[in-house]
């Protein structure tokens, strides 16, 4: 079989290309070259991106084989995700890879204001002697402000507590506890901007959080103040900060991001950049050695595990996060129930309860919804589905899903219960396990029948009115069409005397053979079920 095509758009480490392995064939292709770029994509399975290729709707519907998008790096303005969830494309990225690099360009930026070493050394380097003209400040016993404590934040804190200073912050989303354990004093953004005499803003974009930092924010601010963006452009309002730094009413900013990039001719950034009080760096945040071969190899592991089928923890558009191992093995087996449950839906399917009982019961299961819901959806809608768009599909159908988990399993050690409600009122169960230290994911009971049945490609499930001579009826029938019954499991009858049977089959069985079965057998429930292996 041939290897899975990785296609790679811009330039990436070398680790990223040896962290793929020898199992796909990486192919590489300009990703500012659009025509190229969507010839490339034909027939590829992931691409790798950094900040210039942009893939779009229009680059995924040219790629009717791609699995996952991955961006080696945090942001994702340049990605489509929602056009990717639809198409059941995975989108991941490597939030965590630049967040050292952010956070030593955000102290840089600092002391660079502090003392005035770009001036002082543009100066310098134009022959002039000016030690008068560049007397800094000390950051020790200083206030500096961080607004927003996430990791990158938190990292800043931490470094900035070697200088001496007094660290304040705001973030609405962070708890006392957690600010007290990085040495923060949380404050009001109002407190914030008055008492500091440094802010660092690390918001994410929103907006909420556009012009965060506006006219009224930055008046607050002492005229001996620095403000600082190493986030993202747009936080701070660009012209609010420009009357800011010409009217005297902060002393300078650091900004390493804008509105625009790079910022446009007769924009309100491009202004900034002739300021004397203005450091500026063309958005240098994640450009370390270190933060671009992490971002490679962090989302080169994701391309391997979204197509190997597993779930990436930093997938942005799929629930499911982290695995356990003792979990993991029951995905297959729930998505195979999923097959099942859909093979012998006589209707539509209105509300689905995926019941979890046994020692799994411990753990977070979440994933076995996604799981259940692409088995249910991936041989009923024409499109790809995946662990991505699932949900999607269940949504659109009005399906209402629920998720339980008891401890309770009398039976067994974990059994997977798919039980709906379909658009005529009656209610299926298909409950599955997998059996013994080989973990054969088998099916153990349908509605009331107790069966135990291997899960395999081809099975056929029929539902009849239990009399002598039913098995040797469709045996000959299936036999004399070359069809090889591979096992054969008969569930007692109800208290109607219906019997169930499910048998294993060694091929499909054509649809008017299957018509004839069903007239011989005089069943009231006939489904030829086909598993596609996850």
């Amino acid at each position: 079989m041939s290897k899975p095509v990785v296609l790679i758009a811009e330039q990436l480490s070398p680790a990223t290309i040896d962290a793929l392995g020898p199992d796909f064939e990486v192919r590489h292709v300009d990703g500012t070259d659009r025509p190229a770029l969507l010839s490339a994509l034909a027939d590829a399975h992931a691409v790798l991106v950094r900040s210039a290729t942009k893939v779009d709707a229009e680059a995924i519907a040219a790629a009717p084989t791609l699995k996952v998008i991955a961006r080696a790096g945090v942001g994702l303005d340049n990605v489509d995700i929602k056009a990717a969830t639809t198409a059941g494309v995975m989108v991941v990225n490597a939030p965590t890879s630049n967040i050292i690099s952010a956070a030593e360009l955000t102290v840089a930026h600092i002391l660079g204001l502090a003392r005035h070493v770009p001036a002082a050394h543009a100066s310098l380097a134009r022959g002039e002697w000016k030690r008068s003209s560049y007397t800094g400040t000390e950051l020790y016993e200083k206030t500096v402000g961080i607004v927003g404590l996430g990791r990158i934040g938190g990292l800043i804190a931490e470094r900035l507590r070697a200088f001496g200073v007094r660290v304040i912050g705001y973030d609405p989303y962070v708890t006392p506890a957690r600010a007290q354990q990085l040495q923060v004093e949380l404050a009001s953004l109002d407190d914030v901007l008055r008492d500091s005499d440094f802010v660092t803003v690390h918001m994410p974009k929103t907006p909420e959080t556009t012009g965060l930092i506006g006219t009224e924010q930055l008046k607050a601010m002492k005229s001996s103040a620095y403000v600082i963006n190493v986030a993202r452009g747009g936080l701070i309002d660009e012209d609010a900060l420009y009357d800011a730094l010409i009217s005297g009413e902060i002393a300078g900013a650091g900004l390493d991001v804008f509105t625009s990039e790079p910022p446009v001719e007769n924009g309100s950034a491009h202004r900034l950049l002739d300021l004397p009080n203005v450091v500026v760096t063309p958005h240098l945040g994640a450009s370390t050695d270190e933060a671009q071969e992490k971002a490679g190899v962090s989302v080169a592991k994701s391309v391997k595990l979204a197509l190997e089928g597993d779930l990436v923890p930093d997938a942005v558009n799929v629930a499911g996060g982290v695995i356990d191992p003792f979990v993991r093995p029951g995905i297959a087996l729930v998505e195979m129930l999923g097959q099942f449950f859909a093979g012998i839906s006589h209707a539509a399917l209105t509300s689905l309860d995926i019941e979890v009982r046994g020692e799994l019961a411990e753990y977070d299961v979440s994933v076995y919804r996604l799981a259940a819901l692409k088995g249910i959806f991936t041989n009923i809608v024409s499109e790809n589905v995946s662990y991505v768009n699932a949900p999607l599909f269940a949504e659109q159908r009005g399906l209402e899903t629920r998720l339980i988990v008891e401890a309770d399993s009398p039976l067994y050690r974990n059994i997977t219960i798919l039980r709906g409600t379909l658009s005529d009122g009656t209610v299926l169960t298909v409950a599955g396990t997998l059996a013994g230290t080989r973990m054969v994911p088998k099916v153990v009971g349908i509605n009331d029948y107790e069966i135990e049945v291997p899960l395999e490609k081809y099975h056929v499930v029929m539902r009849y009115a239990d009399r002598p001579g039913i098995v040797a009826i469709y045996g000959q029938k299936l036999g004399a069409a070359g069809i090889n019954i591979v096992s054969l499991q008969v569930a007692q009858p109800d208290n109607s005397g219906r019997a169930l049977s499910v048998l294993t089959v060694d091929s499909r069985v054509p649809e008017d053979l299957l018509d004839d079965m069903q007239q011989a057998v005089g069943g009231d429930l006939f489904h030829q079920i086909e598993i596609t292996e996850p």
